[in-house]
């Protein structure tokens, strides 16, 4: 019986004429919200003075990005995965990946902090005492092979992100054969974040894109 991965991404196809102006300057349109999810992921802001030649480093903000080690040292110690880690890590994950799709041309809707809109990725809150204790100790190596295919699928969707940006500022429409494809490369990453970072679940992601 084929069974669905617990981790899920879709992003909607848009069955519309795509706005041509933000696409044709989407990474410049796209800076504000790319620097929220920045600061939101690990980036530091931070600037530095010189006085009597001592030079002083100030913070300005930071980010703490997912909650990956203190859920490791939970579940192996405690088996507990503590649900607003969980609801953190989900919806910062549902943020980016919006911001991803935007950036990727996937949606010319302006990516929303909050809202769904037409990207969609979940899965669900795991029991902690039926996932295998040690294994997120190992998880993060046992994905290594996702990670080397990822690099070269990811080299695609550049490409592929490339040529959608010509055929939308000329047509107005994103080729659905492109689409799909970096749809899931998108969909192969998360479920990897799923597997060896949020450690939702135990099952071992698929090499697909489906």
């Amino acid at each position: 019986m084929k069974t669905t991965y617990p981790v899920t991404f879709a992003v909607d196809f848009p069955d519309r004429s795509l706005d041509r102006l933000t696409t044709a300057f989407r990474i410049i349109v796209a800076i504000p919200i790319a620097f929220v999810v920045s600061l939101l992921t690990g980036a530091s802001l931070h600037y530095v003075t010189t006085t009597d030649g001592t030079r002083e480093t100030a913070t300005l903000a930071t980010g703490g990005g997912l909650l990956f080690l203190p859920l490791v040292l939970m579940i192996v110690f405690r088996q507990k995965y503590p649900r607003w880690w969980f609801d953190w890590n989900l919806q910062l994950l549902r943020f980016s990946n919006r911001v991803s799709a935007y950036l990727a041309l996937l949606d010319d809707h302006y990516p929303s902090t909050d809202e769904e809109q037409a990207v969609h990725l979940d899965f669900p809150y795991p029991d902690a005492r039926r996932l295998n204790q040690w294994l997120p100790l190992v998880k993060w190596f046992l994905a290594i092979p996702h990670y080397v295919v990822l690099f070269f699928l990811a080299i695609g969707a550049i490409v592929a992100v490339i040529i959608a940006w010509f055929a939308i500022v000329f047509t107005g429409t994103y080729p659905r054969g492109l689409f799909d494809f970096v749809v899931g490369v998108m969909r192969w990453s998360n479920r990897v974040t799923g597997y060896a970072l949020v450690l939702v679940t135990d099952e071992y992601p698929p090499f697909s894109l489906s």
